[in-house]
């Protein structure tokens, strides 16, 4: 069969598009550990359990940046999920057809708003209700746990995490709603018409065959979370040191690098906050490539 020279150029032009993506990322992988390798030689492996941070001695640890990113991004997640899940769920399963539309590009709307102007309202309007309301109540409540013990001051890791889920929310509901949605209309109508009720073939049916996509989504978030700076520079406190309370002031990788990167004269310091750089790189590939993983095992073991 002769093939079409538009066919022809149109699959070249998708080899290259794609080897250019592949490409594009593994220069910046190089890059980093190119402009790494004078902190690597120097600190080694120490340089990932370490908690100093001294620019004076030259001396340096990551552990802090490394603890903060994973938990506010993992409280992040734990917050936005449940939330994301049933927004998706209203919009696809149980809002009237008039709202559907509107309540979509509300969610869709939060996810173009820049990353400042979220940093700002955690800054001035939710650091204040979290030192005065929020954190007295849940000391209240939950002082017992080492998580909610200590003074609020408002910025930390709690309010950290909050905003950052306020941020991944359109991200994960948004594609949530789509897989919901891409659950054909027969396997609804066949779980009706073995007497299940409405919350039984959204449970059994419809979420049980978009589980892997809406996985894939919490992942994506996840992704969003990990590599957020701005909004968690502006409330996250820039202290470098970890501890357990949520309360507490903390550093990200992120924070660290836009804190650092301006004053950052010598090499040394450079090639510090290039192995940053080249941690949250490696801790992001992994959380997708894992994510890729398991969905890949969820189609194999159908």
């Amino acid at each position: 069969m002769k093939r079409n020279l538009g066919d022809i150029i149109f699959k070249i032009l998708a080899v290259l598009s794609s080897l250019a993506l592949i490409s594009l990322v593994l220069f910046l992988f190089v890059e980093l550990v190119i402009y790494s390798v004078p902190s690597i030689k120097k600190f080694g492996i120490k340089f990932l359990v370490e908690k100093i941070w001294d620019p004076v001695a030259e001396k340096y640890g990551a552990l802090p940046a490394i603890y903060g990113t994973l938990v506010t991004s993992f409280f992040a997640l734990l917050i936005a999920f449940p939330l994301s899940i049933g927004i998706a769920i209203f919009i696809s399963e149980l809002s009237p057809p008039l709202l559907q539309r509107p309540l979509s590009f509300i969610i869709e709307l939060l996810g173009a708003i820049p990353s400042l102007i979220y940093g700002m309202w955690g800054l001035f309007s939710l650091a204040p209700l979290i030192q005065l309301k929020v954190g007295p109540f849940l000391q209240r409540i939950l002082g017992f746990l080492p998580l909610f013990q200590g003074y609020p001051i408002g910025v930390g890791y709690l309010t950290a995490s909050i905003v950052l889920s306020i941020m991944i929310i359109p991200t994960i509901s948004s594609l949530s709603r789509e897989i919901l949605m891409a659950v054909p209309k027969d396997q609804r109508e066949a779980g009706y018409a073995l007497g299940m009720t409405k919350w039984e073939v959204i449970w059994r049916v419809v979420l049980g065959n978009a589980k892997s996509g809406i996985f894939a989504a919490g992942m994506l978030g996840l992704g969003r979370a990990l590599g957020e700076a701005v909004a968690v520079t502006m409330v996250i406190g820039n202290f470098y040191d970890i501890s357990i309370s949520l309360f507490s002031p903390g550093v990200t990788i992120t924070s660290v690098i836009i804190n650092e990167f301006a004053e950052a004269t010598g090499q040394l310091k450079i090639s510090v906050l290039m192995e940053l750089a080249l941690i949250l790189f490696i801790i992001t590939f992994f959380v997708m490539g894992f994510a890729r993983y398991y969905i890949l095992k969820r189609i194999e073991g159908r």
